[in-house]
């Protein structure tokens, strides 16, 4: 589709919608989570914020996990920002306003990993982190000449950036709007994980003192830090825990199982505040631990973690995939019963999924075990691949028995009395993972591939050949 005609609208304020698509489990109407039990993204924020001042505009934001998009939108430009999940989605709404003449710009994880993709689906794409660019798109879009690509600008700086405008979305509807960020990347190179694809292993961080000047305008008390390993770098991941300290904040986020090693990092973790990190344990499965490389995980150190976490008065959510290639039908069982004999306090389960591009993605394409690309299904709950030692059904029920395990009421009571988090916290967590562990398969399930010869076993040479 061609896009719209540009006119120069500098003279006058621009209307921009900012729009966040989202799939089944976060659906304004449907989903697991009727409302949402989440935390308020901050990808529109941020964006927001970014809007330049010589650029007149008047901005709105729509998260459509607690509301719907109104498909007569008032606007001269609106922006969704995409994972892979919500693609499919993003592009319906994008084809929709571009029919009714209004520009639409796509960016985020999705359209990073795999520009080609949703290239024709949009006026304009960012490929990226868009900190320099969207200021610079938007002052094109004003003066009639957006150019229909724009990638990352190199020597990205996050530092020195407004602070998000969390005012733009209704507080009411998430669990907290307190979300901070003080890193962005990872300096690991996990066989599944978009962030080396599409953003390469060097870091970013904000400098610390700017990060505790907008907890404190912010006046947050307990906060969540949404970085995807806070602890890559030591020397910042120090110089931000003291800073902490006087702050007498809690705060959660995520790190690697690394921490658990440095005994003067973790100490200083637990005074900053840390009452709770998201771990990516992954599998019990050594041999799935080397494919993936992430072999630093070590599963029988896992029940050490737990412990020297405990001791500091933190909580661990720890996660696992299946349908790793070591994975056999009853890992599921195996892997819930570790989770619970070894204390976990939120256990959590996912298929691992081969998110485009990555280098998972790659392999089992070209060992042809990729079934769709249906990027609908790509959500880390439904099968999109062949597994090697099980069928699509296996692995797509034997999560939902993983989760019913950990999280029945006899799983709970043996996991809920060694945490440390306080009893209204890890009373209400538990029964809110059994309610989504007994409405999984209303939303994740094998239905479109039944019938598919593909639902059996397919070993990897014949897949492959």
């Amino acid at each position: 589709m061609s896009a719209p005609a540009q006119p120069s609208i500098s003279r006058r304020r621009l209307k921009i919608v900012l729009i966040s698509p989202k799939g089944p489990l976060y659906r304004h109407r449907g989903g697991i989570w009727k409302k949402s039990l989440r935390y308020q993204p901050l990808t529109l924020t941020t964006l927001a914020a970014l809007i330049p001042t010589d650029v007149p505009a008047d901005v709105r934001l729509i998260d459509e996990g607690i509301a719907d998009v109104p498909l007569d939108l008032d606007a001269d430009l609106v922006g969704l920002t995409v994972i892979t999940g919500t693609a499919v989605r993003a592009y319906e709404l994008a084809a929709h306003f571009r029919r009714r003449g209004i520009a639409v710009v796509l960016g985020g994880p999705h359209v990073t990993l795999i520009p080609a993709d949703a290239q024709p689906h949009a006026d304009a794409i960012v490929v990226g982190y868009a900190e320099d660019t969207w200021p610079q798109l938007l002052r094109d879009f004003a003066d009639g000449a957006m150019q229909p690509r724009y990638n990352q600008a190199p020597g990205l700086d996050i530092g020195g950036r407004p602070f998000p405008r969390r005012d733009l979305l209704p507080s009411r509807h998430f669990l907290t709007n307190n979300v901070f960020e003080a890193t962005r990347g990872c300096v690991h190179s996990c066989d599944f994980c978009v962030v080396p694809v599409a953003w390469g292993k060097k870091p970013f961080q904000k400098p610390v003192a700017e990060v505790v000047a907008d907890i404190r305008q912010h006046g947050a008390q307990k906060l969540i830090f949404i970085d995807l390993n806070l602890v890559a770098h030591r020397g910042y991941a120090l110089e931000l825990f003291r800073a902490l300290i006087p702050l007498r904040v809690q705060w959660y986020g995520l790190a690697t199982v690394l921490l658990a090693d440095d005994a003067e990092l973790l100490a200083l973790c637990g005074r900053s505040g840390c009452r709770g990190l998201l771990m990516g344990l992954e599998s019990i499965s050594p041999a799935n631990l080397r494919l993936t490389h992430k072999s630093f995980n070590s599963p029988e150190n896992y029940g050490l973690i737990v412990r020297r976490l405990h001791e500091h008065g933190i909580a661990l959510q720890g996660c696992f995939v299946f349908g790793l290639d070591d994975d056999e039908p009853d890992v599921f069982l195996k892997t819930a019963e570790f989770a619970v004999a070894h204390h976990i306090d939120l256990p959590r389960f996912a298929v691992v999924t081969p998110f485009p591009n990555t280098a998972l993605y790659l392999r089992l394409e070209a060992e042809g075990r990729i079934l769709t690309k249906d990027w609908s299904l790509y959500d880390a709950q439904h099968v999109v691949f062949q597994p090697k030692r099980m069928t699509v059904g296996q692995l797509q029920t034997g999560i939902e028995s993983a989760w019913k395990h950990a999280y029945s009421f006899r799983s709970i009571a043996r996991r809920i009395r060694h945490s440390p988090a306080p009893w209204p916290v890890k009373l209400g967590t538990n029964l809110g993972y059994r309610f989504y562990a007994h409405n999984l398969s209303r939303f994740y399930n094998c239905d479109w591939i039944i019938g598919r010869a593909s639902s059996r076993p397919v070993p990897v040479a014949s897949a492959a050949a």
